[in-house]
């Protein structure tokens, strides 16, 4: 009798999908300002790079756990969450303190990778490492692909965005190239569950 009311209170969460934002509404806070520009994150190696006659104090570093990075001068800076060019013009105001002018660049030596976690209806769930810029069908590809019982219109991406947010798609938009869903850009710690 007891095993009855739990499966049918399992059955009755399945049912109920929870709260969710369509791809087509979500809207990233972290976006770039400009389309397909890159923004610095944990992981990425780094060269911040002074010109004459400050070449001394320039830097690699990789952007710590904590979104920063550490330099000469200016010791821990907020590396993270910045387009490198953002950064370079915040690096010349902060180095105004000890230097004439300074002109500064930052290039992304190495990008860093995503890890993503996939559970849910798909052959192979766990944490997945992927290229950044991976896409959400390079993701479940990754994956092993969706099982035969899944719901092809319950795909979600869950994000803590800083608050949890469940992002949801359709497999067909994403194959089809329909709305934002194939452009949709995932973030290390996101998490994807096929339902």
């Amino acid at each position: 009798m007891r095993l009855l009311a739990c499966l049918a209170l399992l059955s009755s969460g399945c049912a109920e999908l929870g709260p969710y934002t369509w791809a087509d509404h979500y809207r990233d806070p972290r976006e770039p300002s400009q389309p397909g520009a890159y923004v610095l994150g944990v992981g990425d190696a780094i060269s911040v790079s002074l010109f004459a006659p400050y070449e001394a104090f320039s830097t690699k570093a990789k952007i710590r756990h904590d979104g920063k990075i550490t330099m000469p001068l200016l010791n821990d800076v907020q590396a993270e969450g910045y387009e490198p060019a953002v950064l370079a013009r915040q690096l010349e105001v902060r180095l105004k303190d000890f230097a004439n002018n300074p002109h500064v660049t930052v290039a992304v030596d190495e990008a860093r990778s995503l890890r993503v976690t996939v559970f849910g209806k798909v052959a192979n769930q766990g944490v997945l490492t992927v290229p950044l810029g991976s896409s959400l069908v390079q993701v479940l590809a990754s994956a092993g692909g969706l099982q035969d019982l899944a719901h092809s219109d319950r795909i979600f991406v869950v994000r803590r965005d800083p608050q949890l947010v469940r992002i949801r798609f359709r497999y067909d938009d994403l194959l089809r190239s329909r709305g934002v869903a194939p452009t949709f850009r995932l973030r290390s710690g996101d998490e994807v569950m096929v339902d």
